[in-house]
Formats: C-alpha cells, structure tokens, sequence
C-alpha cells in the first residue's frame, strides 16, 4: 500500500532531529502516527542512519507484550544502543507501558538517544503528561488526512476537486479510506470497527464506564449536533428528555473521556471585545465526518455545520487555536488566535441570497479591529470577492492552498 506524504508532520519531525527533547506525537487512533513514523524512518536512512541506529517498538503488536513494564523496556532498549552514535528509539502507543514516564525519562538523559514517543489518546498531551515529562517535551497533535493530503492519494487520481470533496465528507479522512479506495458499506464497517475500538479502550476501560448505552446517547447526541452551542445541562436535558436519567455529572465524565480519545474536540466561546474564554455554550467538532456519518443519520441541511466541521479541523492543522467567537448579540463562527495573529472567519454553504450575504457579513462589521475576516462558502460564482475589507473564498480552494 503507497503511504499518503504528511508533510506538515513530517517537517515538524525533522525540524526537531537530535534535539535534546521528547517528541510526543499524539492523536486519534488509525490518523496515520504509526506511518509518520514509518516514513521519518524512511528519510533517516536516506541521510545516512542505519539500521542498527533505529530501535522501533509498537506496544499493540503482541510481539513486544513483553516488554510492557518499564523496567524490561528499559532494559531491551538499553542493550540495543550503538555506542558513540545517535540511536533513533520509537515507542509507538507508549501508554499500554505501565509507568512508561520512567523508562522514557531514563533514555532521555542519555546524550546518544533521540526519543520519539506515540499515544491515542489526549493523556499524552494533557497536565498529567506535563507533570511526568515537564520541560522535557515538544508535542505535535495528529489528525487525520487534510482535504489536500486526501486528494493525493494514488486511488484518487483523475476526479476533480468538487468530487473528490464530496467524498471526503461522505468517506471520510483516515488514512486506510483514502489509501485502499474503499467506499459504501466496507468502508461503513471499518469506521464502525475503529468506533468500537476508540470507545472501549480509550474511553471505557480508562474511565471504567458501566453505563455505555449513556455514554453511547452522548456520543452520538454530539455528533448529530457538531457546531451547535451546546453544554453539559443541554446534554443532559435532552436525554432525560428521551427516557435517558442522566445527571450533570455523569454527562461531564463521559464528555471529558470522548474528547480526551480525541474522537470529539471542543470549541469554546471566546468574548471578542473583551478577548477572554467564556465557559460555557462552547461547539464540538467530530475528528472525523465518515465517522460522524456511520455513526448518525446527516441531511442536506447540515452541509452547513459540515462544512464548519471541516474548516475547525483544517484551521487546528494550520496550528491556531479555535474559538467560538461572541460579539454583542450575535457571533462569528471561528475565531483562530496563532503565536502572532488573530483571525475570524464564517462558514455558510452559499451566500448567493443577498440576505444570506447580509447575515453572514454582519458579525464581521462589529469587529473593530484589522485582523483578516474570510468567509468561506462553496460558491463558484463571486467565488473570490471582497465586501469592505471581508475576503469571500471558495472553502475548496482554500483547503488546497
């Protein structure tokens, strides 16, 4: 199987080479870590690393089940070290080792190991992880394939953008979809199976959930209302409403365990004139729209939350962090704060109706500062305009910038 070039990862990866820091690389499972690695390991030996420098462990292949215990991970890894060179060591899905922190830690401080370490779930980026591994790491989050690094796989060779957009969102983006071509119920099959296997061992077993009917309720009450304002109490409302007694609390716990396996992330509100976070009545995004899709029912009339699904994700691949903007009485869809600029911008399908225009143009108009303000439909014609300083785009186009 060709693997998909993820470039924007594997720079990062290369930008940190022999630097004396962790590489964490976290992320859904099947968004392509494993494969990361595999090309990395690619590129160390065409610049000249051997084979004998690389040490590369998956702690799901039962052939390292053994070496689950720090101490004997420790131990195998140590015995394997090329004297007087840089020893290239991956640790993939490092959290089935049980105080993996201290095997990690030893290799660290070791002047011939560059460590490079995987995980499925938000631990490995969370305060916990700060706390065992502080001031001892960089992170990158994964995600799945951009819509660009879709477009380049070999099985999707020939189909114009428009189509192969419309597959994305259907299909969705994990790296085997793309890779093998497969579509309809075969590729329904596979996202249920990956559903499955995110939920009872990222979420169940690591909260010891007893209640999964609850927890399923929640799952897919959120991803039937990607980008709607929503909050634990709505939540919890709403299934109690339906039969389904659930109390704040229990909502909260399980909430927290679908965003921490990364299978759901949060956008929360964010006050524009008074540049602050709100707590509350913040959106949530799938990590993946195939995966929403196996999952519930869509029609026509989500294009809309879709497409701002779609945009949440590129804008976190483009390494801002998105918000919900609040302004007034009204809002705008993102507000993506970087390490030096601010952003806004709106989602809508089509802004062809001067009225849709209108409402989509007006929360820009309360923003009082010179930040860039794009709004991103799938219109083709007026596809690239500009209203008083608001730059209208094609989303297409600007997915494949």
């Amino acid at each position: 199987m060709d693997l998909i070039d993820r470039k924007q990862y594997l720079d990062w990866l290369i930008s940190w080479k022999d630097s004396h820091v962790i590489k964490v690389v976290s992320g859904v499972r099947r968004s392509g870590k494993s494969k990361l690695f595999e090309i990395y390991r690619g590129h160390l030996r065409d610049h000249g690393t051997t084979d004998t420098q690389v040490i590369s462990l998956n702690f799901e292949d039962l052939e390292f089940e053994s070496l689950t215990s720090y101490r004997t991970l420790y131990d195998y890894v140590s015995a394997r070290l090329v004297p007087d060179k840089m020893n290239y060591v991956f640790l993939d899905e490092i959290q089935h080792v049980e105080h993996f922190e201290k095997a990690v830690d030893s290799l660290f401080i070791r002047d011939n190991v560059d460590l490079y370490i995987t995980g499925s779930n938000a631990y490995l980026l969370s305060s916990e992880l700060a706390t065992l591994l502080s001031g001892r790491y960089v992170g990158l989050k994964m995600l799945p394939l951009s819509f660009k690094e879709f477009c380049s796989a070999k099985t999707n060779g020939g189909k114009a953008p428009t189509q192969l957009f419309d597959e994305y969102i259907t299909r969705g983006s994990f790296p085997f979809i793309a890779e093998t071509g497969i579509q309809g119920p075969q590729a329904r099959d596979y996202l249920m199976s990956l559903y499955d296997t995110i939920v009872i061992r990222d979420v169940i077993e690591r909260l010891k959930v007893s209640d999964v009917s609850t927890l399923r309720d929640i799952t897919k009450f959120l991803l039937h209302n990607i980008g709607s304002r929503t909050s634990v109490k709505k939540i919890s409302d709403t299934l109690s409403s339906n039969g389904n007694k659930t109390d704040q609390k229990t909502v909260a716990k399980y909430l927290k365990g679908l965003t921490d396996s990364l299978v759901l992330y949060s956008a929360p509100r964010y006050n524009v004139r008074g540049r602050q976070l709100l707590t509350t009545n913040g959106k949530y995004y799938a990590v993946d729209l195939g995966l929403r899709g196996a999952l519930v029912k869509t029609q026509s009339s989500d294009i809309g939350h879709i497409l701002e699904n779609v945009v949440y994700l590129e804008l976190l691949r483009r390494g801002y962090d998105v918000y919900v903007g609040d302004i007034d009485d009204g809002g705008i869809d993102f507000v993506a704060l970087g390490s030096d600029e601010t952003a806004y911008f709106q989602v809508s399908a089509t802004t062809l109706d001067e009225t849709t225009l209108n409402r989509e143009l007006a929360p820009f108009k309360k923003v009082r500062d010179n930040y860039p303000k794009t709004l991103l439909t799938l219109d083709t014609l007026f596809a690239d305009a500009n209203y008083e300083g608001v730059r209208k785009r094609n989303v297409i186009d600007w997915l494949l910038e």
